[in-house]
């Protein structure tokens, strides 16, 4: 069968942005990541071991092209020692390890961070690509096709609305739970050409590489767990996490990601310093509108006009719920919408909740203490409760 993986260069551009930054901060950081599903797949997702190793013994023998290092150069957020670097890199097989548990697949990448942080997506779109093939794609593909027509249809009737402040943008989030590679393509391609009014990029490197496209993306909960363990005090690790974010782009690269331990225990760090000098907020769980209220009081407080501002929306989105958000908020804030799966994978057959997470950074544990019942993060429940009680926070309900 073709290989899952087409290029080096296809995964979230925010993997690119926080490698360069951790190499440059912390080189020597160890750390590991381990692949999870958060709900009952059709099949046991152990069935699919032998063909995972197969694919990562493939991907561990790839390299970025000439080419495709060019491109990453030209992205000025990129230094050239980073570009450098990725000019030798290779995946290393020894630092990943897949095995079965019962009917459950397992998965851990552990080793020097900056070797072992790259897998994540590649680990989960494998996954995907391979549980999906199992069923019959052809039924599939008419489906999903149908319903991306409704998406545009939506998205048109919505253009006869009457304006807002603010314009309507969406971005493709969807590359870690996607169907497969060819229908990410035919989504992506399918939306730059029928709605490049509001259809504004890709986290998909390799898709804007190759479609001329606008890579998004900056942060994830990745680069603010790790500095949990960095040596700073615990209760400092946001503002240690942001601050070094700052000296590494000076400018460049301005959404910061809020929910690592909760939107409250964000924005008390998030003071008037990093408000000026961040371009605007991300919202990854919780109530959606809520958080956007509570971000627009905070700028309020600061004395900070909101109207500068961006709030980028990233929650198990849908076209409907965006369109529901931009109402709301479109007359006070700039806004942009990132959509996954619900934009890569809407078909008849209900997707994988997966993740692959970081859940040790230099050999102690980190976490994510989430707005959302079921998202926080964490392998050592003496480590949770302590970042709990350091945070004040004892409302997530997991």
């Amino acid at each position: 069968m073709k290989p899952v993986v087409r290029s080096l260069l296809e995964t979230d551009l925010y993997k690119f942005t926080m490698w360069q930054a951790l190499l440059h901060s912390h080189p020597g950081a160890t750390g590991e990541y381990e692949f999870r599903c958060r709900n009952e797949p059709a099949y046991p997702l152990a069935e699919l071991k032998d063909d995972v190793e197969r694919e990562l013994d493939y991907l561990c023998g790839m390299m970025f092209t000439e080419g495709e290092v060019a491109y990453l150069r030209g992205l000025r957020f990129i230094k050239s020692d980073f570009a450098d670097f990725l000019t030798l890199f290779r995946f290393q097989r020894k630092f990943i390890r897949v095995d079965t548990d019962g009917p459950h697949l397992t998965i851990r990448a552990s080793g020097p961070l900056v070797h072992v942080m790259g897998f994540e997506i590649f680990v989960l779109y494998i996954v995907n690509e391979l549980y999906f093939r199992c069923f019959d794609q052809q039924e599939a593909l008419l489906e999903a096709r149908r319903r991306l027509r409704q998406k545009i249809d939506e998205l048109r009737a919505f253009g006869t609305e009457a304006p807002r402040a603010n314009p309507f943008e969406f971005f493709d989030f969807g590359v870690r739970r996607r169907y497969s590679g060819e229908w990410h393509d035919e989504v992506v391609t399918t939306m730059a050409r029928e709605l490049p009014q509001y259809f504004k990029g890709t986290s998909n490197v390799y898709l804007a590489y190759k479609l001329k496209l606008t890579p998004i993306g900056t942060m994830a909960h990745e680069y603010l767990q790790a500095h949990q363990s960095f040596g700073t005090r615990l209760r400092d690790f946001q503002k240690a996490a942001l601050e070094n974010w700052v000296q590494e782009y000076r400018g460049d690269l301005g959404t910061a990601l809020t929910d690592v331990v909760g939107m409250d225990a964000f924005l008390a760090d998030f003071d008037l310093y990093f408000a000026k000098l961040f371009d605007g907020l991300r919202q990854d769980s919780g109530d959606p509108v809520v958080w956007g209220e509570k971000a627009l009081a905070h700028y309020a407080k600061l004395r900070i006009d909101a109207r500068t501002k961006r709030l980028v929306f990233s929650d198990a989105l849908t076209v409907p719920k965006a369109l529901e958000l931009y109402r709301h908020f479109a007359d006070r804030v700039m806004t942009g919408f990132g959509i996954g799966t619900k934009l890569t994978n809407d078909t008849p057959h209900k997707p994988l909740n997966i993740v692959m997470k970081l859940v040790r950074c230099n050999g102690q544990p980190v976490a994510k203490l989430s707005d959302t019942k079921g998202k926080s993060q964490s392998t050592d429940e003496t480590f949770i409760a302590y970042l709990r009680q350091v945070f004040n926070k004892y409302d997530s309900g997991d």
